[in-house]
């Protein structure tokens, strides 16, 4: 198995590619090992010292690290943890991914639907590429409310990502959008 390596905008988070299927379906983010307790593969990488977070895409998983962790240490020992649970069979995930955008009550206004048409069309995909995600949470007043994870978490380009580049494709194709903001999880 042969697994390549990505650097993403994001300098304390790798990509990582096993060139297999890591999610059938939709994303998973682990912002701490506490949250990989149904994942055998987020369970092996968390091991690892130094990390601090792991999110699945559907070919992909991106790794975070401490800052006072180097690559050249940690990444030969999350390369092996990778290859380790690929080899095993064991699923990434115990039960279902989540992915996708938040659920709430009641039915999507006009808006909010062509709100998260365009993130899964433009934005996710783009997204996807730097090894993260962006789900959306919530329209209110003008203000779209997103969530950013894996290698979009906490980089440093985010708040550019969010203002300059979705927040204006929003504007441009729905004029009662106003503003961007995010969210935590």
């Amino acid at each position: 198995m042969f697994i390549q390596t990505e650097a993403t905008p994001n300098p304390a988070t790798l990509k990582f590619l096993p060139g297999q299927t890591v999610l059938e379906v939709g994303t998973a983010d682990f912002p701490n090992a506490e949250a990989a307790a149904k994942s055998p593969l987020a369970r092996r990488i968390f091991a690892v010292e130094g990390v601090t977070g792991v999110f699945f895409g559907s070919d992909f998983v991106t790794v975070t690290k401490a800052d006072a962790i180097m690559w050249e240490h940690a990444r030969p020992a999350i390369l092996g943890a990778i290859m380790e649970h690929f080899q095993s069979g064991a699923p990434a995930i115990e039960g279902e991914a989540a992915g996708g955008h938040v659920a709430h009550e009641g039915e999507d206004s006009d808006i909010v639907r062509q709100i998260k048409d365009l993130l899964d069309t433009r934005v996710r995909p783009a997204v996807a590429q730097d090894g993260g995600d962006i789900t959306f949470h919530g329209f209110d007043r003008g203000v779209v409310y997103l969530h950013m994870q894996g290698a979009c978490a906490g980089c440093p380009s985010s708040t550019l990502t969010l203002k300059m580049g979705i927040e204006n494709l929003l504007r441009h194709y729905i004029p009662e959008v106003t503003e961007v903001r995010p969210v935590a999880a």
